[in-house]
């Protein structure tokens, strides 16, 4: 029962990760249920839905056929709905009634492809984990299936953006944010996984000289284009100008000395030696006391990039309570995992201020200040209009926050 939430709000769930990461790549999306899970995600977690066109839909699965195991109709729906659509993929993706009786969501996939003839996927996603579970697998698969493997590494700075979503970032101009950064840092941007880029971008994210992973959503799909092309991965996400200086040295090294050699000649950070894959914890030269302890809530590579982000700006000792999957090695000793609102509370009590989202307020200790700092993940379009674009406006929200 330490799962149930008393008090707080809880993450999208892994099937809306799914939808999420695939919306804009031209595929139908299927969430097998008997219903409400769609118009749940495309009303609330889903900030595109209004303006992109996309092809999500549901099942509508009845108890006889979840009791009896009547998969052929889902098959014929399908199958009908594609014949009609001609989608550039299909994926099916599962929620809590599938995960109780049993289904085979592979094999329900290869049977669909049998009779369209059109690349699918089976997500066994349960509706029980956080979205970052769902993403991650679905853009990891996606790559798998799509990305070209001959095709050769550019001789320039590049880069690919990897677990860029509006469950992390909104649409409040972050993406844009994040790409026009990397542009002024020399690189050119191959793709963008998976805001603003499209199939035929996608497709050649093989040409990176590195990945910058911007949310744990892209850890998945790193891990595949490191093993199929040997790219290495950065994770982090430009939050201020200190952050983001010494984020922008960590490209440029994991990148190869060749091309950060070329870039010298700008005036730009010498290579050194760098790991293959190179986390968004760096060292920080304030000396500063650490008087005030600020506790970050959330998914934990934004989370982390927001921390360390501003021990540089304000000087105080931050800490992240990850509230989602997160890959090894990625939080500090410091940082903690909670799984469950006495875990987050638990974590809050030694903070002097509080970072989350405004459905955390009533768990906030008395004695700790709070700071509301909206996702689209965890409140969805309730403060849509108030998610800052932090990659822009970090000193601006420290400036306004007085930390």
């Amino acid at each position: 029962m330490r799962q149930t939430a008393r008090i707080i709000s809880t993450c999208s769930a892994d099937t809306f990760g799914v939808c999420s990461a695939l919306f804009e790549l031209g595929g139908m999306i299927i969430m097998h249920d008997a219903s409400g899970c769609n118009s749940t995600y495309t009303t609330h977690d889903e900030p595109r839905w209004y303006d992109t066109d996309s092809m999500v839909y549901i099942s509508g699965l009845s108890e006889m056929e979840a009791i009896m195991g009547d998969d052929t109709k889902l098959i014929d729906d399908i199958v009908d709905a594609a014949k009609e659509l001609h989608p550039d993929f299909i994926a099916v993706a599962g929620t809590p009634i599938p995960t109780m009786t049993g289904f085979d969501f592979d094999s329900i996939a290869y049977m669909i492809e049998a009779e369209t003839g059109i690349p699918s996927f089976g997500f066994d996603t349960t509706g029980m984990n956080t979205y970052v579970h769902g993403a991650s697998m679905a853009l990891a698969a996606y790559a798998k299936r799509f990305v070209k493997q001959d095709v050769e590494q550019t001789e320039h700075l590049s880069v690919n953006i990897l677990g860029l979503t509006p469950l992390d970032f909104s649409v409040n101009g972050t993406d844009y944010a994040v790409e026009t950064w990397l542009k002024e840092a020399g690189f050119e941007v191959i793709s963008k996984w998976a805001m603003g880029s499209g199939k035929e971008e996608l497709v050649n994210a093989g040409k990176a000289r590195v990945n910058l992973v911007v949310s744990a959503t892209g850890l998945g799909i790193a891990k595949v284009l490191n093993q199929m092309f040997g790219t290495p991965y950065v994770i982090g996400v430009p939050y201020g100008k200190k952050y983001g200086s010494q984020l922008e040295m960590k490209l440029k090294e994991a990148a190869g000395p060749e091309v950060t050699a070329m870039e010298n000649t700008n005036g730009n950070v010498s290579a050194g030696s760098l790991d293959k894959n190179s986390l968004a914890g760096f060292d920080n030269s304030n000396d500063c006391k650490k008087k005030r302890k600020i506790a970050v809530i959330g998914e934990g590579v934004t989370s982390l990039a927001l921390a360390e982000a501003m021990e540089m700006e304000t000087g105080a000792e931050t800490k992240v309570i990850c509230v989602t999957e997160c890959g090894k090695n990625i939080l500090r000793g410091k940082d903690v995992m909670a799984s469950c609102e006495e875990d987050v509370e638990e974590a809050l009590k030694d903070a002097d201020i509080m970072i989350a989202d405004p459905l955390y307020k009533p768990i906030c200790p008395d004695k700790v200040r709070f700071i509301p700092l909206p996702t689209e993940a965890f409140s969805g379009r309730i403060y849509r209009s108030e998610i800052p674009n932090l990659v822009k406006d970090l000193e601006m929200f420290v400036q306004k926050h007085n930390l």
